[in-house]
């Protein structure tokens, strides 16, 4: 699967906040569906933009990348899903494994 892309067309601010997701997942289209039951949380909690990607050669495992304004919305919504979505097994239905979180300040113009 190429990248999904959704957010602002606008070069990115230096020092925007990025949370970085990575995780193994069981099957793409059971994980998308719930990804997708919280788009209204993620614009809630601030997401500028969304990218969804799948490395080439492995659809088992998704890469998100979350633009937020601020750290603090950043670190925010990771705590909701951290308590509140992968804690739950309806809520991530697909996960497999712990996904792996980093968060990234863009240091480009």
């Amino acid at each position: 699967m190429s990248g999904m892309f959704r957010g602002p067309a606008a070069p990115y601010r230096r020092g925007m906040p990025t949370l970085h997701i990575e995780h193994a997942i069981t099957d793409f289209a059971t994980w998308k569906a719930a990804y997708d039951r919280f788009a209204a949380r993620r614009a809630e909690a601030g997401v500028l933009a969304e990218r969804v990607q799948q490395p080439v050669d492995d659809p088992s495992f998704v890469v998100i990348d979350l633009d937020f304004a601020s750290l603090e919305a950043a670190s925010g919504f990771l705590s909701f899903l951290e308590t509140e979505v992968w804690s739950t097994p309806s809520n991530s239905p697909a996960l497999a494994g712990s996904p792996v979180t980093r968060m990234l300040l863009s240091r480009t113009s």
